[in-house]
């Protein structure tokens, strides 16, 4: 596995993966850190260049969808890959709530097992985790933190 560690206005991420995809990027800091590196996994930032690339335009307001091969895992269960393909199909700058997601996905009082597969993304931002709001509207937990979360969205406000 190869990873690299990023900078961005949300603080550093690590992204890894192998094969030329993508299977983790993950906040550094908040709710879900530390995150500990495999001491098998090698850095080599070369490798996530055009990834670094796509994050830096979505930062700067100019990518709304990225194109990054994702390997989300086979052996993650099929309920939380259910969910995370749900995730994706949420446009940006818009919202959705976990009943919402659960309705989407045909289970639709499985919302609370809609925030545990949300919480388990293993791709954030990509796989858009933060578009997922309570049915009151509020924000609610987000592994980089609910500070974190209102940041993206506030991005994704400003066209």
């Amino acid at each position: 596995m190869f990873y690299s560690i990023v900078d961005s206005p949300v603080g550093q991420l690590l992204l890894a993966g192998e094969h030329e995809r993508l299977n983790r990027l993950s906040f550094l800091e908040g709710r879900k850190s530390p995150i500990s590196i495999p001491n098998d996994w090698t850095r080599n930032d070369s490798r996530f260049k055009h990834i670094v690339t796509q994050l830096q335009e979505y930062f700067r307001g100019v990518r709304k969808e990225f194109d990054i091969p994702l390997d989300i895992g086979t052996n993650k269960p099929d309920f939380s890959r259910r969910v995370w393909n749900q995730l994706r199909k949420i446009p940006y700058g818009e919202t959705c709530s976990y009943r919402t997601i659960a309705e989407r996905i045909g289970r639709p009082k499985a919302y609370r097992a809609v925030g545990q597969a949300n919480h388990s993304n293993p791709i954030a931002i990509v796989i858009p985790c933060h578009r997922v709001i309570g049915s009151n509207g509020t924000l609610t937990g987000f592994g980089g933190g609910l500070n974190t979360k209102e940041f993206l969205l506030n991005l994704e406000q400003l066209d």
